[in-house]
């Protein structure tokens, strides 16, 4: 796995309502599988007005889990050239855990994100990956581009 999140890191945080220049100071955590990495936010930066930081009642998390075992190609057949069965994916998950209030007097709810990235076996050696950094970049791009957009969605529910 190349994610090159330290302990004591500052991550920017893309641009939201209500939120000015938001960052995350990050420490390493344990992840819940041994396939995974985890970081907890222990700082936050930027007005952020009533953001909590990590707890046990209310965790703010960062975890990415890798594929338990990476697949491969299955065999080719000689006469035809083709993959000999269906293409296997490998399954990278990024998923941010947030805990938040409802209600007055109410115990603290688990919010999350849980974004899937699955990526045909061979796709990583064929043409270097190009089509899969491209998929990746732009999934980055519109995600920085419409934070706020995508933050506005889920909290009025209006596309």
């Amino acid at each position: 796995m190349s994610i090159s999140i330290t302990s004591g890191q500052v991550i920017t945080g893309g641009a939201q309502t209500g939120l000015t220049t938001p960052t995350y100071t990050v420490t390493t955590d344990v992840a819940p599988t041994t396939y995974g990495k985890q970081y907890a936010v222990t700082a936050i930066g930027g007005t952020q007005a009533n953001v909590s930081l990590h707890s046990v009642s209310s965790p703010f998390t960062l975890t990415v889990v890798r594929p338990s075992s990476m697949k491969a190609l299955p065999p080719v057949n000689p006469m035809t050239g083709l993959c000999m069965g269906p293409v296997p994916k490998n399954e990278t998950r990024i998923i941010i855990r947030k805990g938040a209030g409802v209600l007055t007097n109410n115990p603290v709810q688990l919010g999350s994100v849980t974004l899937s990235i699955k990526v045909p076996a061979g796709a990583d050696a064929y043409n270097s990956g190009n089509e899969i950094r491209a998929m990746l970049s732009l999934l980055v791009g519109v995600l920085n581009n419409q934070s706020s957009g995508i933050g506005d969605l889920v909290t009025t529910g209006i596309i």
